[in-house]
């Protein structure tokens, strides 16, 4: 089962302690991190996010949709970054995130399953063309 790993910074303490931390030797915890979910064989994607401040919302609350720049909403709702797995449970899921290098207070990996392309209806037309691309790029 795919799951997907979310890292957010719950306070603004927290958020403010991200730029007291030597940057190579944040590449180098990382990367260890890294280099322990390849050896396991369970790492699909692994991605940082640029600062909220180049960053937009769109928001559907009204026609038509209103766009705000970045910095955009509370240092809680922000999600910083992501790591994509493979592991049979989520309980795997659960142990590889209580392993990852961002663990200070203030700090919070979300945890959710990926469903498959196999659990729409299958008859669909759209989940069909869906199918095909995921099998021409070599998804499936």
């Amino acid at each position: 089962m795919k799951f997907m790993l979310i890292w957010r910074v719950t306070s603004d303490e927290a958020w403010g302690n991200l730029g007291e931390i030597d940057f190579d030797q944040m590449l180098e915890t990382v990367g260890k991190f890294n280099e322990e979910l390849i050896e396991a064989g369970v790492l699909i994607a692994a991605e940082g996010l640029a600062p909220a401040e180049e960053g937009v919302v769109v928001d559907f609350s009204s026609e038509p949709p209103v766009v705000t720049d970045g910095p955009y909403g509370e240092t809680k709702e922000l999600f910083n970054g992501f790591y994509l797995i493979n592991v049979p449970t989520i309980q795997d899921a659960v142990e590889w995130a209580k392993r990852t290098p961002m663990t200070a207070a203030g700090f919070k990996t979300e945890i959710r399953r990926v469903p498959t392309i196999d659990e729409f209806p299958q008859d669909n037309e759209w989940i069909k063309k869906e199918r095909a691309w995921r099998e021409s790029t070599g998804q499936l």
